[in-house]
C-alpha cells in the first residue's frame, strides 16, 4: 500500500482542484504515457476528460497513481497483481489515502507556520 516511507522521495501534492497530465507525471515521477497506460489496466483510474480529450486528475486519482507506483515499482508487484491488490484493498485504500491527505496537509501547514514564524 501507499507507506509514507515508500513516497518520500516524491514532491508534496499542491492544494488544487484539478492536474493536468504533466504535472501529475511531475508529482508521481511517471512518464505521461505510462500514466495513459494504466488508465486502461486500472478501472479505479478515471481522469475527467474535457475539450479534445485532454485529461484532468484530481487529488484521488493523484493518490491512486502514487499506491499503483508504490506496488508496481517499490513491492514488485505485476500489473494484474497490483489491480487485484487495489480491488480487493478499497477500505485499506481509502484509510491509507485518508492518511497520506492528512500527512500532505501537515506538511503544507508546517511550511505555512515557517513562512509566517519569519
Amino acid at each position: 500500500m501507499l507507506e509514507p516511507g515508500n513516497n518520500d522521495q516524491l514532491p508534496p501534492i499542491p492544494g488544487k482542484r484539478y492536474f493536468t497530465i504533466g504535472e501529475v507525471s511531475d508529482l508521481c515521477a511517471v512518464k505521461p504515457h505510462v500514466l495513459r497506460y494504466w488508465e486502461q489496466e486500472f478501472p479505479q483510474l478515471k481522469p475527467v476528460k474535457r475539450r479534445g480529450n485532454r485529461r484532468y486528475y484530481q487529488r484521488q486519482d493523484v493518490l491512486i497513481i502514487r499506491q499503483i507506483r508504490s506496488l508496481l515499482y517499490d513491492d514488485g508487484f505485476t500489473i494484474g497483481g497490483a489491480r487485484q491488490r487495489l480491488t480487493g484493498d478499497q477500505a485499506k485504500s481509502d484509510v491509507s489515502q485518508s492518511q497520506q491527505i492528512i500527512k500532505q496537509l501537515r506538511i503544507e501547514l508546517e511550511q505555512v507556520l515557517k513562512i509566517l514564524r519569519r
